[in-house]
């Protein structure tokens, strides 16, 4: 942590301005959180999320032993699943159900963040895994975008051998892979980090107080650099040169502003750099894994 983070105290400390900059923020990150769940409720599939709704429909009737009610159900998925690949015939993966949530278990200050990240670094030496994620979960500070997705090279044949098993009165097995198949939807997390969603509202703030209060511009600004600072010490994508761009450039306009000069542009252009950076780390901050069972079945509950 230390090549990455000034170790000054005075760089270390959180301006005062910080707990101001969150408390506004939060409307921000709100809203954020809003527009997430907006756009990826945009992306969901009605007829694939109706797929998984008959599995789970065939699944109850197996248990129920109507075994033609299974069957009907059955084809109605496999229904679902011919219109979806007929629309989708590149696609691999389609988007059934999400979550947005806030983490924010992260110290405001960097000396603390840098002992967990020892403590952490630690725990991984003696393999003591268990403590390290414990210890990694105090340092996380995001959006997470969660987005569960229904395998679609794989689901037909799921179907397929499911109705084959139920031909062969093998009901039993049938039920067992139908079970397996709704615990492999892919998992997607997309993940903004908050410290440069606060950085936004710092740099947003000291623009508007610019002309009329200098001072506080200042220090708003100091506090974008400082949040800047915090996502880097987190893990953000730490080593991405970005971080030093930006920096250089709200050292510019601290310049600028302490001699009085026009900052306009200079605005215009951080906001538009700080807006693609947000973007790039959204993106491409994504992790893959399958939906365990007790989680796909709290998804059945929410996608029915």
């Amino acid at each position: 942590m230390t090549e990455i983070v000034d170790t000054s105290k005075s760089t270390r400390e959180a301006p005062a301005t910080t707990r101001a900059v969150t408390v506004q923020a939060q409307a921000g990150i709100e809203k954020q959180r809003a527009e997430a769940r907006q756009q990826v409720d945009q992306t969901l599939d009605r007829d694939a999320i109706s797929a998984i709704e008959e599995t789970q429909r065939v699944i109850d009737a197996i248990n129920a032993n109507t075994i033609s009610e299974a069957l009907s159900s059955l084809e109605r998925a496999s229904g679902k699943i011919n219109v979806l690949l007929a629309r989708n015939p590149a696609t691999a993966l389609i988007p059934i159900n999400n979550e947005v949530v806030v983490f924010d278990t992260a110290p405001e200050d960097l000396d603390s963040i840098a002992e967990i990240a020892d403590a952490a670094d630690a725990a991984m030496v003696l393999e003591d895994y268990p403590a390290a994620r414990a210890l990694l979960y105090g340092l996380m500070s995001e959006l997470r975008v969660r987005t569960y997705n229904l395998p679609l090279a794989s689901y037909p044949d799921v179907l397929k051998q499911a109705a084959r098993l139920l031909d062969e009165k093998k009901k039993e097995e049938a039920r067992l892979v139908l079970m397996t198949a709704l615990g492999t939807l892919v998992v997607i997390d997309q993940v903004t980090p908050l410290p440069l969603l606060l950085m936004r509202e710092a740099i947003n703030e000291a623009q508007v107080r610019r002309d009329k209060d200098k001072a506080s511009a200042q220090v708003f600004l100091e506090t974008a650099r400082y949040e800047l600072d915090r996502a880097m010490s987190l893990g953000y994508a730490a080593q991405d040169p970005e971080y030093k761009a930006l920096k250089d450039e709200i050292s510019t306009i601290q310049k600028q502003l302490k001699k009085g000069e026009d900052t306009s542009s200079l605005f215009t252009k951080l906001r538009e750099r700080m807006s693609a950076f947000l973007k790039r780390q959204a993106e491409g901050k994504q992790s893959r894994q399958a939906a365990s069972q007790s989680g796909q079945s709290d998804q059945k509950k929410r996608a029915a």
